[in-house]
């Protein structure tokens, strides 16, 4: 099958032929009909987080059961499913609690040293990441990365559930649980803090406030639910206008969606005192953030990292597909365009620019 590959960290996807193994007990096939375009693999071709390339990439995919392999229970052939990317062993004592972000053996779904690589070329074994491998016409995944879908929603909208929804809406209502009237500032607009954005205004957030450099992304913010944006480059006191917004010292929840440890700080600042920052956006290995002592003690505030949404993945997916089909969920306008597989690295810089929300590579 053909496959977008990472063949060294910094330089461009190459079109490949690779192999797929048959798959084993509790392992699934599922045709790719659409794969989204994520900032965080594009991270990944451009810093090296320790994968092992050749890498295929790509994780918010959406598609149909080709083959099953034996004892698989949770998905059946032609059933529509999205990839879940958090990889979870469903025994350990935070799996069994909820909580399986904080799985402390995701290694246990993916194959041992001595079976046959999921993906190889040329007999060389190729990375999947986060388990799934994306970019490619067909995955080969555990059933426990997968999550059935109704029919009726298109795949280009469906894969965007994999991630950037999850992740968006997730943190907003598993780690923040933003109550009605709570005020929320989102810095950072691309496609995950849109949907940031959009879970605010879906918990009835009293200002959901959007801040980007970019006019595009603030205009779109304001069709997710954002009720002011603002860009910083234009206000010599970006916590001053936050203030003149909610009539108070800072927002209740601030939500950083970029990974740097500079728009970090300015989450920080926006922040109310008794309030909590959270970091959304991968940050580069080595960086860091943190809180003042004036922070802690006199502003009595919180900053938390959050991981894909603090999702459970067969309870949200579902939840945000039926979202969608009640027209309470904004999917569309987060499809900027589509493509095909051979146009990923135009895809890709484009996104790079900020151009767009989010390309999706479909297949016939």
């Amino acid at each position: 099958m053909k496959a977008a590959v990472l063949l060294e960290v910094g330089k461009p996807l190459e079109i490949r032929d690779i192999d797929l193994a048959a798959p084993l007990a509790h392992e699934v096939v599922v045709d790719v009909k659409a794969s989204g375009l994520c900032h965080s693999d594009l991270y990944t071709m451009k810093t090296d987080f320790g994968w092992p390339v050749p890498l295929v990439l790509g994780h918010e995919v959406a598609g149909v059961v080709s083959s099953v392999g034996q004892d698989v229970t949770d998905v059946a052939v032609g059933d529509h499913v999205v990839a879940n990317l958090i990889s979870s062993c469903g025994r350990c004592a935070n799996c069994l609690r909820g909580v399986p972000t904080n799985c402390t053996d995701p290694g246990a779904i993916r194959r041992g040293p001595g079976e046959k690589p999921r993906y190889s070329m040329h007999g060389v074994p190729v990375s999947q990441i986060g388990d799934i491998g994306g970019f490619a016409e067909q995955i080969l995944v555990h059933e426990r990365n997968l999550v059935p879908i109704d029919r009726t929603v298109p795949f280009d909208r469906a894969a965007l559930l994999g991630c950037g929804v999850i992740t968006g809406v997730g943190a907003v209502k598993n780690a923040a649980g933003v109550r009605f009237g709570d005020s929320v500032a989102v810095i950072g607009c691309g496609g995950v803090g849109l949907n940031v954005v959009q879970g605010a205004a879906i918990s009835g957030a009293s200002h959901v406030i959007a801040i980007d450099l970019q006019r595009a992304k603030l205009e779109l913010a304001r069709r997710f639910g954002a009720t002011d944006v603002v860009d910083p480059a234009e206000e010599a006191d970006l916590p001053a206008r936050v203030r003149e917004i909610v009539g108070k010292a800072g927002v209740d929840y601030a939500f950083e969606v970029i990974g740097l440890p500079q728009t970090v700080q300015q989450a920080i600042d926006i922040t109310d005192a008794g309030g909590s920052t959270y970091v959304v956006g991968k940050m580069k290995p080595g960086t860091s953030a943190a809180l003042t002592a004036g922070d802690l003690l006199r502003g009595n505030k919180k900053l938390s990292g959050v991981f894909m949404g603090a999702t459970v993945a067969g309870v949200d997916i579902p939840l945000y597909s039926k979202l969608y089909q009640q027209g309470r969920l904004n999917l569309d306008d987060l499809v900027s365009e589509t493509i095909s597989l051979d146009r990923i690295n135009e895809g890709y810089a484009k996104l790079e620019k900020g151009e767009i929300a989010r390309s999706v590579v479909v297949f016939d």
